[in-house]
């Protein structure tokens, strides 16, 4: 199966613009901007046959250039990642059988992850979609329920049924579970990893849907594919004792750079 991954940013972001261009300092003191740091990510993915930063915003596009990456244009008109990815991969020529969306707020991706993307869909055929999901421990599942606290939002979670089809994501806890976690103990709780895997007929059905009142109302723009009935795979993958977090917020830019330096991440 041949795979492009395609690394959607925008300049234009509600809660943080300007995001992509954000420095941040890893481990050795170097500072690389987020939208380095995720291409660099997407390069270290064994199996793909493409890497390409999909933007409407020149000032993206020259930096991404600088460090070497291919860049496509797309409209300034695409309401999420989604939805430039399908423009990308139209303005590609299209010809791949896999399109990966790699959020260009996600930096700390592990390549394994992708890797396991993939590998799903070969295996499960009734699969339009798939996406990482990471059992949380206490420490990540109580900084998700910090940041409901405080206002922010964090980490989106996902539940899903015996064969690991999805069937909700939320940016609200879910399930809700009344107990409390010690920082290593498991919890019920999967984080949704913000990467997708997509059959190029996905992407199609994608962009002439409308989107739903679910989609609308949680800012989430998967929903639209389960809204219409499309199936979703939910890939468990093993963080292998990395730390993951996105950007969505100023206030992540440190914890992000916290955990580059446990990690010793450059």
């Amino acid at each position: 199966m041949s795979v492009v991954i395609v690394i959607p940013a925008r300049y234009a972001s509600t809660r943080y613009p300007g995001k992509p261009l954000v420095e941040l300092t890893g481990a050795s003191g170097q500072k690389q901007t987020l939208i380095e740091r995720s291409w660099r990510a997407a390069m270290d993915v064994s199996g793909i046959d493409r890497v390409v930063v999909a933007t409407d915003d020149d000032r993206i596009k020259k930096a991404a250039e600088h460090f070497g990456a291919e860049v496509v244009m797309t409209s300034p008109d695409c309401a999420n990642g989604t939805e430039r990815c399908a423009e990308a991969y139209e303005a590609l020529g299209g010809g791949y059988d896999i399109v990966v969306n790699l959020q260009g707020d996600a930096p700390l991706t592990p390549a394994w992850f992708i890797e396991a993307l993939v590998e799903g869909m070969r295996t499960d055929p009734a699969s339009m979609v798939a996406t990482p999901v990471l059992a949380t421990e206490g420490a990540a599942l109580n900084g998700f329920l910090e940041d409901r606290k405080a206002g922010r939002v964090g980490g989106t979670t996902a539940v899903f049924d015996k064969n690991h089809h999805a069937l909700y994501f939320s940016k609200e806890v879910v399930p809700f579970t009344s107990k409390s976690y010690a920082d290593g103990d498991t919890t019920p709780v999967f984080h949704h990893v913000g990467v997708y895997a997509y059959r190029p007929q996905a992407l199609i059905d994608y962009k002439r849907l409308e989107p739903g009142p679910l989609e609308s109302l949680e800012g989430l723009e998967q929903l639209r594919f389960l809204e219409n009935g499309h199936v979703i795979l939910c890939v468990e993958v093993d963080a292998r004792g990395r730390q993951f977090w996105e950007l969505n917020n100023p206030e992540d830019v440190p914890r992000l750079e916290k955990m580059m330096s446990e990690m010793q991440l450059g």
